[in-house]
């Protein structure tokens, strides 16, 4: 609600300012609404199920969002948790995993943890990212070289 009270008070819901807002949604939408259905996929859910998650996460974060500026949207990183996860416990144990996360993010919210970030180093955040392009990567090798699946439970490079 914050980032609503704050475009009103910067004058962006006048008449000017919504064609460029309306614009701006739909390429978000054009943008946001096909990768969320690809993680959703990716991650072993159904592709409506990412649409839904992303209208839903999308209205939240831009009701509820800190600031007009705030980014939020899909990505990448979470296919490799979240695969995982689908795989063993199936799509009730990813909707436990959702709810445990968000409920650890708000508590950090309200304890005003969020400036934490600050202590972890540059290279843990770049040798997270980095593992989570070859898990990816790993992940799509059989749709790449046209390999046949593996059995359920192997190794990827047996």
């Amino acid at each position: 609600m914050i980032a609503f009270l704050e475009a009103h008070r910067a004058g962006l819901f006048r008449r000017g300012g919504i064609w460029r807002n309306v614009v701006a949604g739909v390429i978000v939408g054009v943008v946001a609404l096909p990768l969320a259905m690809a993680f959703a996929i990716a991650s072993g859910a159904e592709p409506e199920q990412g649409l839904y998650t992303a209208i839903v996460a999308g209205l939240a974060t831009s009701l509820l969002g800190g600031t007009r500026v705030q980014n939020s949207g899909p990505t990448g990183a979470f296919i490799a948790v979240l695969a995982g996860v689908t795989a063993q416990y199936g799509i009730a144990g990813l909707q436990v995993a959702t709810l445990m996360a968000g409920n650890m993010l708000l508590a950090m919210g309200f304890a005003q943890l969020g400036g934490v970030i600050r202590f972890i180093p540059d290279p843990v955040i770049v040798g997270f990212a980095s593992g989570n392009a070859v898990i990816i990567w790993i992940g799509q090798w059989k749709y790449f070289f046209g390999l046949n699946p593996a059995e359920v439970g192997a190794h990827f490079h047996e």
